[in-house]
């Protein structure tokens, strides 16, 4: 059983659930099975094993079913919400009887330990179990407001998915327990609305329920938030309508505007609408890195927060100033970049501007992908955009491979995935995104379907008013067909995305050249459908080579190669002996050979060029005169940047400098 979402009036597009979009072949059909078949079990391999991870057995002895204290990060129920989720995800599009026993098992055991006040936090329960002192939101930092959202979100899509109330009345007590918050301890609440979920899952639970208590209580959220006198941090140092540029930490800046975004459709709140549209520009515009990547700084100082030093808060994993993009201490969490596609795709469903699907693309391919191994089973926390040797400082990890005790970290040049971290926050939100990569495919409007991401989906419109089957090899090939596989009353009006990195698009139905819109909108392709047409949409994908922003210092006389949405890097695996990354050098006008070969195991394409080869300096010295030598020259392949570190231990960097 799959219930739709309702309301979303004020918004211009409806996204397609399973039940009308799914990803049966090509790249994204590859990602589905392998989320399904890796990426989930493994996950859940780590999280039953009390040896691995606290994620199950700190219910089990919250529910007095084993002894024991808690363990983790206080965040550690809402991630394992966040893996309940994906697998929930995997139930609806592939049904399997072993996990959708395993998940009404867990449903029924975090029912068990839910207060009858709707509050569930397993550090607090298992102290009140043991008879100690334990208070509910005594530390904001204990993200108890981040669990309950992530539990409402997955409580209302296991209703949807499955019919079952275990979980969904789980989510209902919870929300009360919230509303109680906004209306009795609304100082509490605000200062404990740290990575704000719930905003975004209230919602969810007023367009499943229908129920008019949990709208008021979203916007309940806004009016306690912008009554708070915080910091940058956690975007609460201004109103929300008074924000005009994306500051403090990115995973709370993202989550809360994505939250913001849900009660704009529901609502209409039009200044509410023009304020986030200005601080999403203010992101892209300035703030995200060519690969999609969000929080470009290990720590900011909320520089723009009060011309007093005493009022100026340290800010991590942070949004820092326009320009401000770092490239080997990028932080880029995983999660950032999640939240910025759960932002961009509310933003596109509330305008239907194409830019937010193109955004959303543009993670997609690279951060996102970057996140995960090749074989599905291992994760960064952080996204960098180099990687160099011999760092002279360590950079913090959050990836413990063990609770007890707590290793040393590995050496900076040997940053590699892995399959367990200790702040586990971010490979459920992987897995969740990409179980659910289906939802980004199409959107439907009275107008008709809107096509956003391309890559082997099959779409099925209502009763059998338009079904389509998309045949690709996208990103790889600039060829994209759908066939109309079903229709009725002539179907609907179509509208496909011609990406803003395109150039020269051209579009055919049935081998009859249509007209093409421009770059980053919409093409819209209206006739009497019937069974057997045949769409073709090719988007020429010539290398191209991209300089940073005057402003963008750390980039300053260095390109980036992209071919399509997919950005590429050179790693050092692919660099001949005795030659170093520093040393290596990009030509202008350098020729790029696209071939097919595998990295890891994986077919991808790559770029084969001649990089120019920079005099190799002795010297370690800060400062040192640069030796009047010739330009050596050298051939190599560049590799799509989300698959690197899947070799082993290397160097990196995705921007090269460029020479004449």
């Amino acid at each position: 059983m799959t219930t739709t979402p309702s309301q979303r009036i004020h918004a211009r597009l409806r996204p397609l659930d399973a039940t009308s979009a799914r990803w049966t072949s090509g790249f994204w059909g590859q990602m589905h099975d392998r989320t399904r078949d890796v990426t989930i079990p493994q996950i859940w391999s780590s999280l039953s094993d009390p040896a691995v991870s606290p994620g199950l057995i700190n219910f089990q002895i919250a529910a007095g079913l084993t002894d024991g204290a808690h363990a983790g990060p206080p965040f550690m129920d809402g991630d394992f919400y966040k893996w309940l989720e994906a697998a929930i995800a995997s139930l609806e599009t592939d049904p399997d009887a072993e996990l959708a026993a395993r998940i009404e098992e867990l449903a029924t055991l975090i029912a068990s330990v839910q207060r009858d006040d709707g509050y569930l936090h397993t550090p607090v329960l298992i102290q009140a179990l043991h008879a100690e002192q334990a208070v509910a939101l005594a530390d904001r930092f204990n993200f108890e407001t981040y669990n309950l959202g992530h539990l409402i979100t997955m409580g209302v899509r296991h209703h949807a998915v499955t019919g079952s109330t275990t979980l969904l009345d789980v989510a209902r007590r919870a929300a009360s327990f919230l509303e109680m918050l906004a209306t009795d301890k609304p100082l509490e609440l605000a200062r404990s609305a740290i990575c704000p979920s719930h905003y975004m899952a209230v919602i969810e639970l007023y367009r499943a329920t229908d129920d008019p208590q949990y709208l008021e209580l979203a916007e309940a959220f806004l009016r306690v938030r912008d009554d708070f006198d915080g910091g940058d941090d956690n975007q609460d140092r201004l109103p929300v309508r008074e924000q005009k540029v994306a500051a403090g930490h990115a995973v709370r800046a993202n989550y809360l505007y994505a939250g913001l975004a849900d009660l704009v459709a529901e609502n209409g709140d039009e200044e509410l609408l023009n304020v986030l549209e200005g601080l999403w520009n203010d992101v892209v515009d300035t703030k995200l890195y060519v690969t999609g990547g969000c929080g470009a700084l290990y720590d900011g100082a909320s520089p723009d927060g009060s011309p007093w030093q005493s009022d100026i808060s340290r800010v991590h994993q942070a949004y820092g100033r326009s320009f401000q993009l770092p490239n080997t201490t990028a932080h880029n969490e995983s999660c950032a970049n999640i939240g910025m596609i759960l932002w961009s795709e509310r933003m596109l469903s509330l305008t239907g501007d194409a830019r937010y699907a193109d955004v959303i693309e543009q993670i997609s391919y690279n951060s996102l992908l970057a996140s995960i191994s090749l074989d599905g089973g291992a994760y960064f926390y952080t996204n960098p955009l180099r990687q160099v040797r011999d760092l002279p400082f360590p950079l913090r990890r959050p990836g413990d491979t063990a609770l007890h005790p707590t290793p040393t970290p590995p050496p900076s040049d040997e940053r590699l995935r892995e399959r367990y971290l200790s702040c586990f926050c971010c490979p459920p939100n992987i897995a969740r995104t990409l179980a659910r990569f289906h939802e980004r495919a199409a959107s439907v409007s009275p107008d008709g379907v809107f096509v956003h991401q391309y890559g082997g989906s099959e779409l099925a419109l209502g009763d059998g008013i338009l079904s389509l089957r998309e045949d690709s090899d996208y990103p790889w090939n600039e060829r994209i067909t759908f066939t109309v596989t079903g229709a009725s009353d002539g179907g609907l009006p179509i509208h496909l995305r011609i990406p803003g990195w395109s150039s020269g698009a051209t579009l055919a139905v049935n081998g009859q050249a249509q007209a093409v819109s421009e770059p980053g909108s919409y093409t819209r392709v209206e006739r009497e459908w019937v069974v057997g047409d045949v769409i073709t949409l090719t988007l020429p994908m010539p290398v191209r080579v991209l300089r940073g922003h005057r402003l963008a210092e750390e980039i300053t006389n260095q390109v980036a190669v992209r071919r399509g949405p997919v950005v590429y890097a050179l790693e050092s695996t692919d660099l001949p002996e005795g030659v170093v990354l520093e040393q290596a050098a990009l030509r202008r006008g350098a020729s790029f050979e696209v071939s097919t070969d595998e990295v890891a195991g994986v077919s991808v394409t790559m770029l084969a060029t001649q990089l120019a080869v920079l005099p190799d300096s002795q010297e370690d010295a800060l400062y040192a005169d640069i030796e009047d030598a010739a330009l050596g020259s050298v051939p190599v392949r560049l590799i799509p940047y989300f698959t690197w570190g899947n070799r082993g231990a290397s160097e990196m960097s995705v921007w090269l400098p460029v020479v004449w």
